[in-house]
C-alpha cells in the first residue's frame, strides 16, 4: 500500500471541487461566447448592395431606387430598406443620391414644388437641392445631398454606403 493514502474527506473535497468547477466552467463558457462572439465577427460593411434596378433602365429623369440589406446591432439583426435617387447625368454617368436632406434629416422628393420644378424639395422647411444635389443658397440645407458610391455587375445597380459629397 501507499504511504500517501488520501482521507474519506480528502476525495470528496477533490471530487465536489472537481464537479463544481466542471460545472462552473459549463455556465460561463456561453457567456463568455456571447459578449465575445459580436467583436470577432467579420464586417461587411464596404459591401455593395444589389437594387432591382438595370443600368440600361436608368434615365436622365431621376427615380427612386429601394434596396433592402440586413443590418445588424450586436445581437439584433434586421432587414432595412434603404431609398436612392438614380439618374444618368448629361455625361451619361450614373448619379446616386441620397434622399436624406442635409438640414434636419427629413426626405426629399424629385419635382415635388409645383414652384420649383425639377428639383429636389424637402418639405419640413422648404429646403431645395439642385438636381445634382447641390444645395439652393439661402434655403435651409447647408449642404449637399451624399451620394451613392456604385458598381454595375450583370448589368445590375450595385450601391454602396451613402457618402458626403467632396469638397462639400
Amino acid at each position: 500500500m501507499s504511504k500517501n493514502r488520501v482521507s474519506r474527506r480528502q476525495f470528496l473535497n477533490y471530487t465536489l471541487t472537481g464537479v463544481g468547477g466542471f460545472m462552473a466552467a459549463g455556465m460561463l463558457m456561453p457567456m463568455v461566447r456571447f459578449a465575445v462572439d459580436p467583436v470577432l465577427k467579420a464586417n461587411a460593411s464596404g459591401d455593395y448592395i444589389a437594387t432591382n434596378v438595370k443600368v440600361a433602365d436608368i434615365t436622365n429623369e431621376p427615380q427612386r431606387v429601394d434596396f433592402t440589406f440586413d443590418q445588424v446591432d450586436a445581437w439584433y439583426e434586421s432587414e432595412v430598406t434603404g431609398t436612392a435617387w438614380v439618374f444618368k447625368n448629361d455625361d451619361g454617368k450614373i448619379v446616386a443620391l441620397s434622399p436624406v436632406c442635409k438640414h434636419l434629416g427629413c426626405t426629399v422628393d424629385w419635382n415635388a414644388d409645383k414652384q420649383n420644378p425639377n428639383r429636389f424639395f424637402c418639405p419640413c422647411h422648404y429646403g431645395l437641392y439642385e438636381k445634382d444635389g447641390t444645395n439652393v443658397p439661402n434655403t435651409p440645407p447647408l449642404a449637399p445631398l451624399d451620394v451613392y458610391p456604385y458598381q454595375e455587375k450583370d448589368g445590375i445597380l450595385y450601391l454602396g454606403k451613402a457618402q458626403p459629397r467632396e469638397g462639400a
